[in-house]
């Protein structure tokens, strides 16, 4: 019976043809060179397509993180065969497999979402329907269409690899390809839209005037607690919750979730367990906001507005996703001579410091390299974009290419694969005895509270010195 991709990313081994961190270095200059050339055709403003507007460029982005998410995490390279996935050349996958991401994209986009929901359904989806209104030019009838598509991409590339990080694609996991895809594809299409509707439609139905009473809730119910009709504060979560749950996958290797014997009670564990933790960080980067910078004030403009600081955690959060995923896909996930606790906080913590120099290093040339306006809150400057383009570049390379040229592709064995399974099971029944865990998630715990309290005496003087404007 024909496999096609299923466990093709789990059972593969990628081999590095030169020792050392050589490899992981050209890799990181292949990807910056393609990112900025890619970046100077489609999304610079000084460029040739010119697609940061920048709602327009950032739809299209998050939509092809999706597209790539549903081929590989929900269809498991569904049509393609597995033998044609072990032995094509990674120049002809790459093409290929990006070629059909994006056809799904436009017809996603241009097909459902444009001409049929704003056609027939919600006119903020359809450019020309919103121009009929009074008052509203083509270039903002673009950008709010473009907002309200990409608002949703937002929700499914939190939900759609969640239910199979978190949830293990069950209860379907034993139905064969495509009918495991498309009911998991339907299912979280469905919570995407479910959401969507309990978060993001009334910040659409304000952005009219006058605000459109009898089919949105307005002003929306979280006025009274976030201090802004702004979505932006449902972005922010949102967007944790998509970083958390690549966190899970990669360095964490879904600890400590996966400690958990029980299937349901570690899969609600897994996905609710994503939900709390994004939330903290939610609420623990909006404070180290104010911690920084002061106060917010509501009907100010800017860095002291409330709905651009809530934008603005959820952009602090990709740039920690951006090094996690280089450390997993091309640093071996490095360290891994350790316990699991140890490991991931050793991951967590490079990460972390990778994604501040990053966050540093954009905000004082962004505006150099990439077109966008200089400041830390024009209203130009998205840095999600760019950051989200190059998370996309990576899933091209590391997925769709296995990270041609520096590794090569070798199909191991089905003992080799035995044998690795086995070795997992016997590393967690090592982490499992109920008082090491318990110690662990007591001194994990210590520590935690500890760093807050550092982090929180530091932050003021360490913004100040950085100076970010």
């Amino acid at each position: 019976m024909e496999r096609f991709g299923i466990g093709f990313l789990e059972e593969r081994k990628l081999v590095k043809r030169w020792s050392g961190p050589v490899p992981a270095l050209v890799s990181l200059a292949l990807l910056l060179a393609v990112f900025y050339a890619t970046w100077w055709i489609f999304q610079d403003p000084r460029g040739l397509l010119r697609m940061y507007t920048p709602y327009v460029g950032y739809m299209y982005c998050r939509w092809w993180l999706i597209m790539m998410i549903w081929m590989v995490y929900i269809f498991d390279f569904w049509p393609f065969k597995r033998q044609w996935l072990e032995t094509a050349h990674p120049l002809v996958k790459g093409v290929v497999l990006t070629a059909v991401s994006v056809l799904i994209l436009m017809v996603l986009i241009k097909g459902f979402f444009e001409g049929l929901l704003g056609n027939f359904g919600l006119a903020y989806f359809n450019p020309s329907q919103l121009e009929k209104l009074p008052g509203v030019t083509s270039f903002f009838a673009v950008e709010y269409a473009s907002l309200a598509i990409l608002m949703f991409a937002a929700i499914a590339s939190w939900l759609s690899p969640a239910w199979v990080v978190a949830v293990e694609n069950s209860p379907w996991e034993k139905l064969a390809q495509p009918v495991r895809g498309l009911t998991i594809l339907l299912v979280t299409f469905f919570l995407s839209t479910l959401v969507y509707f309990l978060t993001m439609h009334s910040h659409m139905g304000i952005l009219y005037y006058p605000w459109q009473y009898f089919t949105s809730i307005a002003p929306p119910y979280w006025e009274s607690f976030a201090d802004t009709v702004s979505g932006n504060f449902h972005i922010s979560w949102i967007m944790c919750c998509t970083v958390v749950v690549w966190l899970v996958e990669t360095i964490w290797q879904r600890y400590p979730f996966v400690l958990i014997r029980n299937d349901w009670a570690r899969r609600a564990a897994t996905f609710f367990g994503i939900i709390a933790i994004a939330v903290a960080v939610h609420f623990f980067l909006y404070f180290a906001q104010e911690l920084a910078w002061g106060e917010a004030i509501r009907g100010t403009r800017r860095d002291f507005a409330p709905d651009w600081r809530w934008l603005h955690v959820g952009e602090m959060a990709i740039f920690f996703l951006v090094p996690a995923l280089f450390l997993n896909f091309y640093c071996g996930n490095w360290p891994r001579k350790y316990s699991m606790p140890v490991n991931a906080a050793v991951r967590t913590l490079i990460s972390l410091a990778a994604a501040v120099a990053l966050y540093i290093v954009y905000y004082k040339t962004s505006h150099l390299f990439l077109g966008t306006q200089k400041g830390l809150s024009h209203p130009q400057q998205f840095p999600m974009i760019p950051t989200i383009w190059l998370v996309n570049l990576m899933l091209v390379h590391h997925w769709f290419m296995d990270n041609w040229p520096a590794w090569k592709l070798q199909t191991r064995t089905a003992a080799e694969i035995s044998e690795e399974h086995a070795a997992k099971v016997a590393r967690l029944e090592w982490e499992r005895p109920s008082g090491k865990y318990g110690l662990g998630l007591g001194v994990g715990a210590a520590i935690g509270v500890a760093l807050y309290f550092v982090v929180v005496q530091i932050l003021p003087s360490a913004a100040n010195a950085v100076a970010i404007q």
